[in-house]
């Protein structure tokens, strides 16, 4: 008969050794949920209490294993998450009630899809999971959170959270799929002669401005690269109002120190200067876009930096999906594909809830029907293509 298990909440992923953590995560996980990212997040003072992100990592463990974690902060503010709820606060202020703080169960600044809750492969993933939950509502109820947020799980991961009360929402994103293109070449063909002609005279307009891209990986990357990323964030966020600077610099020193096989970035050049680039993290299988950023203008730039280059690098990998991040519906014409993201909530005051829930219902019937006519909307032809498929 198994030990008992116990729950530990930490004020830091420091508080647990890096392999432990990093044994819970799963084939092919997001490198977000590494230990090495969420330290970098911490002690580059990103997501530290001054900011609005105070830690409190819920962990499961077995005598002095540990067996199962969600990342997770209480939070002072709705900046930094991606899954909008202002709206939410304004309404609690209405009603008279308490929006901050709240628990969140993700990673900060990562608008990506992944597990929110680990465990260890030879541990009932479901049990742990329950087990984390119930500790969440414990904490958020004994440290005055008005409420539980779970975002961005994958969709079997959010249903499952259903039967423990939270309800779910459905909002967008636009990712780039591949069916198995065998060339950027194939990839253009599923679309119709505007928009070919279109992605041609965009992506081409680099040669005509003396503009030359490529993607730095891996071992090539030095701590040159590190400041180059720091620059190019830097460069966007302080250009817009609604995108202040949230990382540290030292953010970008520790995470391409501590994780290079994670990390990749595309640099491009005019007369032998850097005028532009993006930062990127990947698994074999997946390609996260994260932050660009400009010194130069040029037509058409950020979507050959952001997404172009980068598509024609996901086919030559055979990778499978491109999530470029939050926002953007320029996308769509450029074969990125209204998907679907979810997200759970549990809120503690009755009527507030009641109020959300409907807002969430109405809300992913019109989602759920923009990303049904996704292909559509695309322009994407259907795949296969006729030469290539059976009689």
């Amino acid at each position: 008969m198994p030990s008992p298990t116990r729950v530990k909440v930490l004020e830091s992923i420091t508080d647990v050794p890096k392999a432990a953590w990093n044994a819970l995560l799963p084939g092919e996980a997001a490198p977000v949920l590494r230990w090495e990212w969420i330290a970098a997040m911490e002690e580059s003072g990103s997501a530290v209490r001054e900011r609005g992100w105070e830690a409190a990592h819920l962990t499961l463990w077995r005598d002095e294993a540990l067996i199962a974690a969600a990342p997770a902060w209480r939070k002072h503010h709705s900046m930094g998450e991606y899954v909008y709820d202002f709206g939410w606060a304004n309404a609690a202020q209405q009603l008279g009630v308490r929006y901050y703080p709240k628990l969140l169960l993700g990673v900060p600044l990562s608008p990506l899809t992944a597990r929110r809750f680990l465990s260890l492969a030879s541990e009932d993933a479901a049990a742990t999971r329950d087990a984390l939950l119930a500790a969440a509502h414990e904490y958020a109820k004994d440290t005055g959170c008005s409420s539980v947020h779970v975002l961005f799980p994958p969709e079997d991961e959010a249903r499952a959270l259903e039967p423990a009360g939270l309800f779910r929402r459905a909002t967008m994103q636009y990712h780039w799929r591949n069916p198995g293109y065998a060339s950027w070449d194939e990839f253009l063909a599923r679309f119709d002669s505007k928009r070919r002609h279109q992605l041609k005279r965009e992506r081409g307009a680099a040669v005509g401005q003396g503009i030359s891209l490529r993607t730095v990986r891996s071992e090539a990357l030095d701590p040159s690269h590190a400041e180059l990323a720091w620059r190019f964030y830097e460069a966007t966020a302080s250009r817009y109002s609604w995108g202040p600077v949230q990382l540290g610099r030292e953010l970008f020193t520790r995470a391409f120190a501590s994780m290079p096989d994670a990390i990749e970035l595309v640099v491009a050049e005019r007369r032998g200067e850097v005028i532009a680039g993006a930062f990127n993290l990947h698994t074999p299988t997946h390609l996260y876009g994260r932050y660009w950023g400009c010194f130069e203008e040029h037509p058409f730039l950020h979507f050959h930096v952001c997404l172009y280059h980068s598509i024609d690098d996901c086919i030559r990998l055979r990778r499978a999906v491109f999530e470029p991040g939050a926002g953007g519906e320029h996308k769509v014409s450029r074969g990125f594909e209204p998907t679907l993201i979810h997200s759970a909530h549990r809120i503690f005051e009755r009527r507030l809830e009641v109020a959300v829930k409907d807002f969430c219902r109405r809300e992913a019937l019109q989602v759920e029907q923009l990303t049904r006519e996704g292909a559509r909307i695309a322009g994407l032809k259907p795949w296969p293509p006729p030469w290539v498929r059976k009689s």
